[in-house]
């Protein structure tokens, strides 16, 4: 039987107390392996002793599009950020990348230095909010930063069978094929640069209100079959391991005005849908399926 290394990450750790806490609850219940922190959260600091206290596997998840930056040089003056001082926003940051000007390597290198002032360590993984690491003008400083820390692994967010997913709204499709575009032209600059990802990336069409036990399996199950359609020959027990992450977003919505990145939280952080995805993860039918199909939940640490 082929085995499946599942990696379940939980985004935005360190957003707000409540996100930190529904993150911590489902790692407690053995349905997160492994967190993605925002260091410039208002709860980021909590959020580090929170992986400390109960030993959770730790990463990074850089922010250059919500909230304020942690670079104090660029506090005053940068073209990362608008003119009342915060990044540019989702949507926002694309169109100022598209003119040009923005220098991310000072802002990507502090929010590592201040992840290992939080952590006590580096991130064994480091991947990009709002999945802005992929973007054209942003693959290559990426790279390098990480290339420069040593840090090896990060995600590459192409999901398997996205396009059959008839359930997603057209317009967030059409973000999400962008994403996955992007992603396909970076993986030649994060090859190039010595960095890894797991063999297969879900989370697109499981997110909130479309997250389901059976969308989850739904998913794994396609990649998997499609990733031993591409494959030469039988895996040999040397490469009979397959690994998946899985990103997630849990937690207890946030109430305002606790919480964000230097603006408060904003509409997916306050959403039902974050309750709804801690809800469907620690359900008993998901956790005995990983048992009974071979699956081991594990973090980047252990690949």
């Amino acid at each position: 039987m082929l085995q499946v290394k599942l990696i379940v990450t939980g985004d935005d750790f360190g957003y707000c107390p409540r996100r930190n806490q529904g993150i911590v609850d489902c790692f407690l219940a053995g349905a997160v392996s492994n967190v993605s922190l925002l260091v410039n959260g208002s709860a980021a600091a909590d959020a580090a002793k929170l992986a400390r206290r109960h030993n959770i596997p730790i990463g990074l998840h850089a922010n250059l599009s919500e909230g304020s930056p942690v670079c104090e040089v660029l506090k005053t003056n940068s073209s990362l950020l608008n003119q009342d001082g915060f990044f540019h926003g989702k949507m926002g940051f694309r169109t100022a990348l598209s003119k040009g000007l923005l220098n991310m390597s000072e802002e990507l290198k502090a929010q590592v230095e201040l992840f290992r002032e939080l952590t006590g360590h580096l991130p064994p993984h480091m991947d990009g909010h709002q999945h802005i690491h992929v973007l054209p003008e942003v693959r290559h400083v990426f790279a390098e930063v990480l290339e420069e820390y040593g840090i090896k692994y990060t995600r590459v967010p192409i999901e398997p069978g996205l396009h059959n997913c008839d359930w997603i709204p057209q317009s967030l499709m059409d973000f999400y094929l962008g994403v996955e575009e992007d992603s396909f032209n970076t993986v030649d600059v994060f090859t190039r640069h010595g960095i890894r990802w797991p063999d297969i990336y879900i989370g697109l069409s499981t997110m909130g209100k479309n997250m389901s036990v059976s969308n989850i399996w739904s998913a794994i199950d396609a990649a998997i079959a499609q990733l031993a359609s591409k494959e030469p020959s039988p895996p040999t027990p040397q490469r009979g391991t397959v690994t998946i992450e899985l990103m997630v977003h849990p937690g207890y919505p946030s109430i305002p005005p606790v919480g964000g990145c230097g603006e408060g939280p904003d509409d997916f952080s306050q959403s039902w849908e974050r309750l709804h995805e801690l809800q469907t993860l620690i359900k008993p039918e998901l956790q005995s399926q990983y048992k009974t199909r071979n699956i081991q939940l594990c973090s980047f640490k252990d690949l």
